[in-house]
This record gives structure tokens, C-alpha cells and sequence, in this order.
């Protein structure tokens, strides 16, 4: 089952997913909050496996939100939920950790199919925004100049140990970058980074 918490402060939405989500057998609403610190204690209370998040919320916005949730269950998927499709809020989501972005005006069977395909471990994004950079995974667009730099070596074939040894860092934060970066690049594990690194070297 794909348990899912949504953060909107619109009732009627709110209310519109869950009536058209209970005719569905793989997917049900936990709860839903209407700002960003509700949205967190209801998260770590319930850990739902994907999160509809908006971008502005009182409190607490969407991008801090997801970037907290991520930190604390890095298994979680966040989709971003907004009306806002400018580059910056796009990449500022995909920054903090977001696995797809839709926009509130979207049907219900994109937001059903954005909700299955995160959940799979791939990315999805709404076709009527603008991706930043073009590319739906751009490596500069979505990881940052830490991440991009344990990706060149490990297009180098360096270990975890080496690594750790070359940025004078631990060997357990190098492995959770590795897997924030699986995360964020829709991967699905140690041997996908690895051939994404390697057929990317020159985009990073």
C-alpha cells in the first residue's frame, strides 16, 4: 500500500483527492496538513511512503519542509504540489530533494501517476512546467557541488573509503550522499550511480 500525506490548506482539494483516491486499490490518505510544521510532526508520526507538499505554506515552506523530511527518512518520497511552475521554485524542490512536481491544476490522473511513479523510484514531472536546463535529470540542476564532486570520482572508480580519504570527510557521509544522490536522480541503486557517473563525467 502507497500511504500518502498531503500538505494543503485548500479543503476542497484536499477533499477531491481523497474521493478520488479511495476507489484505488494500491494507494490511501493518511492525513493532510495545512502548513509546514503540521506537516512534519504528521510525517514522523505516520511516515507515509509519498508526500504531496506544497511549496507555500505558513510556518514552515515547502522547500525547508522537504528538505527536513529527507534528512530524517530519506526513504520518503516528496512530490512537490504547487500553482508555482518559475524556474526557481522548480529547482529550488529538486535541490531540496523532490522526486516529481505538479501543479494543483493538473487532473487527478496526474496526480495519481506522479503519486505510483515516485513511489517506483523514478522521478515525474508535471508536462506543462518548464524543466530547468532542459533535462529532467540534470545532474547540475539537481545535486549539489558536494554530491557532483563524489560523482566525478566515482566516474573515477574511487571507493566510499577513498573518497572519504580524498575531501577528508567521513566514509558514512560519502555513503549518504550516495544515497541521497540515487535518490535524487530516480536510480535505483549502487550499480545504476555508477553507470550514471560514468556516462555523465563530462556534464558535471
Amino acid at each position: 500500500m502507497i500511504t500518502v500525506a498531503i500538505a494543503e490548506d485548500h479543503q476542497a482539494l484536499v477533499d477531491g483527492i481523497k474521493s478520488y483516491v479511495k476507489y484505488e486499490d494500491d494507494i490511501s490518505i493518511i492525513g493532510h496538513a495545512g502548513n509546514g510544521e503540521e506537516l512534519l510532526k504528521l510525517v514522523r508520526l505516520k511516515q507515509p511512503k509519498v508526500v504531496l507538499c506544497d511549496i507555500r505554506m505558513p510556518k514552515l515552506d515547502g522547500i525547508e519542509a522537504t528538505r527536513v523530511i529527507l534528512k530524517e527518512l530519506p526513504h520518503t518520497k516528496v512530490v512537490a504540489f504547487t500553482m508555482f511552475d518559475q524556474d526557481a521554485a522548480v529547482k529550488q524542490m529538486l535541490a531540496a530533494g523532490a522526486q516529481g512536481y505538479i501543479l494543483k491544476n493538473s487532473s487527478l490522473a496526474v496526480v495519481l501517476e506522479a503519486i505510483r511513479t515516485v513511489y517506483d523510484g523514478r522521478t515525474y514531472y508535471d508536462k506543462k512546467i518548464h524543466l530547468p536546463n532542459a533535462e529532467k535529470n540534470s545532474t547540475k540542476s539537481v545535486l549539489s557541488s558536494r554530491e557532483r564532486e563524489i560523482l566525478q570520482l566515482i566516474a573515477k572508480g574511487r571507493t566510499s573509503h577513498q573518497i572519504a580519504d580524498e575531501l577528508f570527510i567521513g566514509k558514512s557521509t560519502v555513503d549518504t550522499h550516495r544515497k541521497n544522490m540515487i535518490r535524487k536522480l530516480g536510480l535505483s541503486g549502487a550499480g545504476e550511480l555508477l553507470r550514471y557517473a560514468v556516462e555523465k563525467k563530462y556534464d558535471f
